[in-house]
């Protein structure tokens, strides 16, 4: 009786491997194609919060796949370094512009870092009369 069960038990285990690894016609496990990228950035205009928000990359048997997440991550990199040269000239132009409505072109030297904007001093007093500065205690 011990050798009838076990001669079944391996019969089944044996029509169970061939039927899942597809020996025969069966084929439940089947090789398909790797998932790729369908929704990568925009390449005809700039990448906003709503495009990195709605990017999901595809998933590989370990992770992501790497050529896919550096890929992405070049074009955040360069969209970020543009940007950061556009806010520099735009605050170079600000302190150059300014310097020349203040008429001190100091403020604006050659290799001077040009300093970010801050806005004006509020005046205090009804009539924006500038306010006197408060004295300290004891004096």
């Amino acid at each position: 009786m011990f050798l009838f069960l076990l001669l079944a038990m391996v019969v089944v285990v044996a029509a169970v491997t061939l039927a899942v690894v597809g020996g025969g016609r069966s084929a439940v496990l089947q090789d398909v194609a790797p998932e790729l990228l369908t929704d990568p950035l925009p390449v005809s205009r700039p990448v906003g919060r709503a495009d990195v928000e709605a990017l999901r990359l595809p998933v590989a048997p370990r992770g992501y796949r790497m050529t896919d997440v550096d890929d992405a991550l070049s074009r955040l990199g360069a969209e970020l370094a543009e940007r950061d040269a556009r806010i520099a000239e735009l605050e170079a132009a600000l302190a150059g512009a300014q310097a020349t409505r203040t008429g001190r072109p100091e403020l604006l030297k050659e290799g001077q870092e040009p300093r970010p904007w801050q806005p004006p001093q509020e005046t205090g007093g009804p009539a924006g009369e500038q306010s006197a500065p408060d004295e300290e205690p004891g004096r």
